[in-house]
């Protein structure tokens, strides 16, 4: 897959709209996908916390080794079983799990490496976000692109509803799932149209994820 070819500050992203989801007490954070470490050192700042990162580009993974506690470089996959049992208060996803083969094998097998009260959290691109969902059914188009939604890279794609039912038939129990960066481009007025009231996810370019799982 290219990920080469990113635009600036692909892998320097700090999502400031994800701390927020951070438990307040988690001394233990492990971020997959960690980029060049830029948002998991925010991390670190805040709560002086323990943090790990796993990263598939071995350039980026190199900068955030002199970041964090421990970097892994490569497929998040590889390094699943090298991971302590019981271990991690938070674990972030941020713009990963739609890259992966198969998410749910990840997801999976990531929840015996949360401690009791443990959390994944999780950002993942909505493909029923308004632009995809009117190319798709007016202009009967499916194009990818070099980022977003319709990244090239994408190897999933995602509806809030099938985001939450990911979790919990893995046997998460979900304890927040919201809309991210909502488009304001769609007119308010349309808003009291009943058909149109009903599918108001199309205005979320991604959904925020917090789950947790009780052994």
């Amino acid at each position: 897959m290219d990920y080469d070819n990113k635009p600036d500050g692909y892998y320097d992203n700090i999502r400031h709209e994800m701390i927020q989801f951070l438990p307040s007490d988690a001394n233990k954070i492990l971020d997959v996908g960690c980029g060049n470490g830029a948002f998991a050192e925010a991390l670190k700042d805040i709560t002086n916390a323990e943090v790990w990162g796993i990263e598939y580009m071995e350039d980026q993974a190199k900068i955030a080794l002199g970041k964090l506690d421990k970097v892994f470089s490569g497929p998040c996959e590889n390094f699943l079983d090298e991971l302590p049992d019981n271990y991690f208060d938070a674990i972030y996803f941020n713009d990963v799990l739609e890259h992966l083969v198969d998410p749910y094998m990840v997801l999976d097998k990531i929840k015996n490496k949360l401690t009791n009260n443990g959390v994944v959290i999780s950002s993942v691109p909505n493909v029923r976000h308004h632009k995809t969902f009117l190319k798709t059914l007016f202009h009967k188009d499916w194009k990818y692109l070099d980022h977003g939604v319709m990244d090239r890279t994408h190897l999933r794609f995602f509806t809030g509803k099938s985001i939450r039912a990911m979790y919990e038939d893995l046997g998460y129990t979900v304890l927040l799932h919201k809309g991210l960066n909502k488009s304001k481009s769609i007119k308010p007025f349309l808003y009291n149209i009943p058909l149109l009231f009903t599918h108001m996810d199309i205005r979320n370019l991604q959904y925020a994820t917090v789950a947790s799982f009780k052994k």
